[in-house]
């Protein structure tokens, strides 16, 4: 009888510990997993002049692209991994932050073929991460929990961070940050438009979210066309044509970044809008099967669009802040000063040598290679504060 009471007590420990290292590991392995895929390259404090740390303070910084909201990070929290939180958005003088929220990647992930039924990464990272089990199975609603972590953040920081829906906002905001130089504002956009869940309705219903940008494709085709790393090349489909004139309708930003050039170009002939590559290189200055051609950006800027070079060195070739300027000094000869901004892809699984607190140096680079004031002022935020309030809704 006493043996069997042992043996007992010894499974009752046995379950009790193991369900107690269960529980360890799902609290560990988020934050792990962040760490592991959200590296920043080692190295030294970048040195630069007194001069580039007064005109870096002086400047309206702005970056058109940051997944920050796909990690179990609290973004008012400054941690020592990861790419962006408010803090070091605070930092790195950043005014203007587009969260995108990533809904989809395929497993294989590749910049030059990856098939649109291939397995999810984000289904379990979601698991994972204990997002709400509506998630596991829809698209729209990981980019809804997404953007409510953005809701939240204004909601409970209001004099650090502002979402920014419309232009009243937007005006509001630079009133606030007259008094307030460390005041962030925020604005919400999606990582492809798989996350429609293939509903045209859901565009609405996002815009009600607070979504005032939608890329088209992310690494795979989808509903509305081909991406640049997808398997057909195609160009929009009927499905594709009907969410561009929706987005439109509603003022919505489209972004063609991961698009393929066939999508692009119907989307310049289809919109009476500027558009966005929220974030990309030149494939003149890094050619990679990340950038698409450069009469293609030619034509984007002809129509008043926007191009937001990357940090990572897919994109560039490299991740430093030297590397960064140099790409963005190509941009600027290749398409003019007024057609270039940042689209950093901080928190997006990339390796920059850098974090969002550190962009002082990308300032010091463009002085020193020798991009004028008036310029560097454009690039580095002004052209996204410009596009912003040409483009979002009024109210």
């Amino acid at each position: 009888m006493m043996k069997v009471r042992s043996h007992k007590r010894i499974s009752i420990s046995i379950i009790l510990f193991l369900i107690l290292l269960a529980l360890s590991v799902l609290l560990i392995l988020p934050s792990m997993i962040d760490r592991n895929m959200n590296l920043v390259t080692d190295h030294p404090v970048f040195k630069t002049s007194m001069a580039a740390k007064e005109f870096h303070k002086t400047l309206i910084v702005g970056d058109w692209h940051a997944d920050s909201t796909l990690w179990n990070r609290d973004l008012m929290q400054e941690y020592d991994y990861g790419h962006v939180d408010i803090p070091r958005l605070q930092q790195g003088n950043v005014a203007l932050q587009m969260f995108t929220t990533v809904t989809k990647s395929p497993a294989g992930q590749n910049y030059n073929s990856n098939k649109s039924n291939a397995r999810d990464n984000i289904t379990a990272l979601a698991i994972v991460q204990r997002w709400p089990v509506k998630t596991w199975t829809s698209l729209y609603e990981r980019a809804i929990y997404q953007s409510s972590k953005i809701h939240t953040l204004a909601k409970k920081y209001p004099d650090n961070f502002m979402l920014i829906k419309s232009q009243e906002d937007l005006e509001l905001f630079l009133s606030k940050r007259i008094n307030n130089s460390e005041m962030v504002g925020g604005l919400i956009g999606t990582e492809g438009s798989h996350a429609l869940d293939g509903d045209i309705t859901n565009i609405k219903n996002l815009y009600d979210h607070g979504f005032r940008m939608m890329s088209l494709q992310h690494f795979f085709d989808n509903k509305l066309g081909g991406s640049l790393h997808g398997i057909t090349n195609e160009g929009l489909t009927d499905f594709g044509t009907q969410a561009i004139l929706e987005m439109l309708r509603l003022n919505i930003i489209i972004d063609v970044s991961h698009s393929s050039e066939n999508v692009v170009k119907d989307v310049l002939k289809i919109s009476n809008k500027p558009i966005v590559v929220s974030h990309t290189g030149f494939d003149g200055y890094c050619k990679s099967p990340r950038n698409i051609s450069d009469d293609l950006m030619i034509e984007i800027a002809k129509k008043g669009g926007l191009i937001g070079v990357g940090f990572w060195d897919a994109a560039i070739c490299d991740n430093t802040p030297k590397s960064v300027a140099e790409a963005i000094i190509f941009g600027v000869n290749l398409i003019g000063a007024e057609h270039v901004a940042l689209g950093s892809d901080f928190d997006g699984t990339i390796t920059p040598g850098f974090d969002t607190s550190e962009l002082e140096a990308i300032t010091y680079e463009l002085l020193d290679q020798g991009l004028s004031k008036s310029e560097i002022r454009k690039v580095m935020g002004e052209n996204m504060l410009a596009f912003l309030k040409a483009n979002l809704p009024k109210e």
